[in-house]
């Protein structure tokens, strides 16, 4: 283990990625959630998406949960964008982190935003200048990266090409999304090393579901590869509303108590965490996937 970073950046998505795949919830409990998490110690958080009401009910109300948050200094809040018009929204908000998302998977991107992966990528090159004109930054991230739910296999070359055309318009950073949780960590070894020989100075970050159970396993793999960011959903909410199939990100307490118990650093308390999993859990109203919201740490022992 001696060749895996010391620490690792993590991105809350839940009240984005996860709630988005749920039945709409109130605002006051959006809000309530977003408030909670910088209390674990979390540095960022993917708030909201800016996207049709009629595409996403669920972030309808996007405009207003950000109002009322409670902006912690110690963390860095994202939006996620799926075109010109939600990079202005988002940006008149007052986010300065955008996420522009484009499927690897021509059908999979048409089933997502109704066009095709070309045609985003056009559009998202707009969407960089126009972050970087108001100060502000854009990560481009590429879903379906390790396989699509209509088109099956996803060729590495492929998404590896997708994402260098984004990083040739100016994309600050790359992730890569495994929105059908068909990432195992041979694939995983793959598509890392693909990247990396064809970018090697640009930023990388992974976010992966567990749908198949090989979440943990393919976090494993990046790491031994030097990754050092990833994406985690508090007690593994959400999923793709556009990949039948693909409920469950891997839950953040899960990822670290993993990564803690191999002296990777993540600054999150893991026993805040679960509390706030614990609330996530309420607020949409029945039981998530995560067993660490479950069991607990291994450190946590039943009176004699």
């Amino acid at each position: 283990m001696s060749d895996i970073p010391s620490a690792i950046s993590l991105r809350e998505v839940g009240p984005r990625d996860g709630l988005q795949n749920e039945d709409p919830v109130p605002i006051e409990a959006k809000v309530a959630l977003i408030d909670a998490l910088p209390q674990t110690g979390i540095g960022r958080i993917e708030a909201v998406s800016f996207v049709h009401p009629k595409a996403i009910p669920q972030m309808a109300d996007a405009d207003e949960v950000w109002k009322r948050v409670r902006k912690s200094h110690t963390v860095r809040y994202s939006a996620l964008v799926p075109n010109l018009r939600g990079a202005h929204r988002a940006l008149d908000a007052g986010f300065v982190e955008l996420e522009a998302v484009v499927s690897a998977s021509d059908t999979h991107n048409r089933r997502n935003v109704n066009r095709s992966t070309a045609e985003s990528l056009d559009e998202i090159a707009q969407v960089i200048d126009l972050a970087h004109e108001r100060g502000g930054t854009c990560q481009v991230i590429v879903s379906t990266a390790w396989g699509c739910p209509y088109e099956g296999d996803v060729p590495v070359e492929r998404v590896v090409a997708v994402a260098g055309r984004a990083i040739a318009d100016g994309a600050d950073c790359a992730s890569f999304g495994d929105t059908t949780g068909m990432a195992t960590p041979r694939r995983v070894c793959d598509l890392v090393g693909a990247f990396r020989s064809k970018h090697p100075e640009t930023p990388l970050n992974l976010h992966f579901h567990n749908t198949r159970g090989t979440g943990l396993a393919n976090v494993l793999a990046a790491l031994e590869l030097g990754v050092d960011d990833f994406d985690a959903s508090v007690g593994g909410l959400g999923g793709c509303p556009y990949a039948p199939g693909a409920s469950g990100n891997i839950a953040t307490e899960e990822l670290v108590y993993m990564v803690a118990d191999m002296g990777v650093a993540t600054g999150v308390d893991l026993e805040r965490l679960i509390e706030v999993a614990a609330q996530a859990e309420r607020i949409v109203g029945h039981q998530l996937p995560s067993q660490v919201l479950r069991a607990g740490p291994r450190t946590r022992t039943a009176p004699r």
